[in-house]
């Protein structure tokens, strides 16, 4: 059941990550930084989504 919730945790907080650091650099002038950002959130973000789907299919596979 713990696998299933973390499973869910890390693929939202991996949308939300994306989300908060767009609608920011929209509001917000980053002088310049823009593609740093962009890259450490994007690289974040995708190493907490696969980590989501990669628990998601051992836990598929344990059924």
């Amino acid at each position: 059941m713990w696998k299933e919730k973390l499973e869910n945790y890390l693929i939202d907080i991996s949308k939300y990550f994306l989300t908060g650091v767009f609608i920011t650099s929209l509001i917000k002038d980053l002088d310049g930084m823009q593609w740093l950002i962009y890259t450490i959130s994007g690289s974040v973000s995708t190493v907490l989504l696969i980590a989501g789907l990669v628990l998601t299919s051992k836990r598929q596979e344990e059924q």
